[in-house]
């Protein structure tokens, strides 16, 4: 299966002009935060080679996302540990969502979301698309971008907090990334309501106590 047009095009046929695909990445980390862009393509230059961006090398991912940048309206939004803990993932996730969204340069006449559910603020037509990433082209591009730019921040971490393993397992639970929390610690990036972390936290301050 691969991404096509016709989510799109069906939007266009009731008289929209301007669709945006929107996906997250990061829901499953235990760090770093959980990110999601928006993307409306140009219907007339659409980047060859779109895809879910789990279906892609690194490298392509990078190439097709200079591609997006350079020829899309496009925006990303990050909603960091703090705020994801006081949330919860999925209420993070959505609050992202939007934020890519209020980013765009123009304001899209219809939404393509991937997953089930629609982010509660969102105020704009939309449509649930159940793994749009793999179905509907403008939600491709922003698994695309939301995966791209989400692993530099992880690299970018990695770098300040070496250990974990970031660079390479981009924040999840990974046995390295466990086995690191116990030898190393909890960072600040690290969020504290996910299990493997808030347990963590409870024996620190069972054996402080």
């Amino acid at each position: 299966m691969t991404p096509d047009y016709s989510h799109e095009q069906a939007a266009i046929d009731l008289g929209a002009r301007l669709i945006a695909g929107v996906d997250e990445v990061g829901r499953g980390p235990l760090a770093g935060p959980v990110t999601a862009a928006a993307v409306i393509l140009d219907p007339t230059a659409i980047p060859p080679g779109l895809n879910d961006s789990k279906a892609l090398t690194a490298a392509r991912r990078e190439a097709l996302a200079a591609r997006i940048m350079a020829t899309c309206d496009w925006s990303v939004a990050h909603v960091d540990p703090p705020e994801i803990d006081a949330l919860n993932i999925l209420r993070a996730s959505h609050v992202a969502m939007c934020r890519a969204l209020a980013g765009l340069r123009r304001t899209p006449c219809h939404v393509l979301i991937d997953g089930n559910m629609l982010p509660r603020d969102l105020t704009l037509p939309a449509q649930a698309v159940v793994k749009g990433d793999a179905v509907c082209l403008s939600i491709a591009a922003a698994s695309i971008i939301a995966k791209v730019l989400r692993d530099r921040i992880m690299v970018d971490l990695a770098q300040q907090h070496p250990g974990y393993g970031w660079d390479v397992n981009a924040g999840y639970p990974t046995p390295a990334h466990k086995r690191a929390l116990l030898d190393l610690g909890i960072t600040p990036h690290h969020r504290r309501s996910f299990k493997p972390v808030h347990n963590i936290l409870c024996k620190a301050e069972t054996v402080t106590l």
